[in-house]
């Protein structure tokens, strides 16, 4: 499997990748694959079983969500899928806001993240009011 708008493969994990795992929420959702290398290949994993408790702990404990992950083989080697959904609110890895957009983690920055957060509300700017402002 090659990485795409929903899937991202890793080798190993690491936990700076809950700022994927934010991307996939933000968007369309998608999965991780970790013990699968950028082209799709299984190298497995030695730790796949500590992994599987400390992954969903992670990303509860930073990011607030809940994902599934799953113990998978390929080949007979080790690998973990973990699914993350979209989420109809924000989610923020270390108060910053990351998106998936192809196969890149992009980071949401200025007048984006204005309208992420906006539309993320069901808002638009026109709604906002501000005490600023005079007739």
């Amino acid at each position: 499997m090659k990485e795409n708008q929903t899937v991202e493969c890793k080798s190993n994990w690491r936990d700076e990748f809950l700022k994927w795992v934010c991307g996939f929420a933000n968007s369309k959702g998608g999965k991780m694959l970790i013990g699968i290398d950028d082209t799709g290949k299984a190298i497995g994993l030695n730790n796949s079983r500590k992994l599987m408790e400390d992954i969903p702990n992670k990303v509860r404990d930073v990011l607030g969500i809940l994902v599934e992950v799953n113990l998978l083989q390929k080949n007979g080697l080790e690998y973990i899928e973990i699914a993350i959904a979209a989420y109809p609110s924000p989610i923020s890895y270390k108060g910053r806001y990351y998106i998936r957009s192809g196969s890149t983690n992009q980071e949401f920055k200025g007048a984006a993240l204005d309208s992420f957060l906006l539309k993320k509300q069901g808002l638009h700017w026109d709604a906002i009011s501000s005490s600023r402002s005079k007739i």
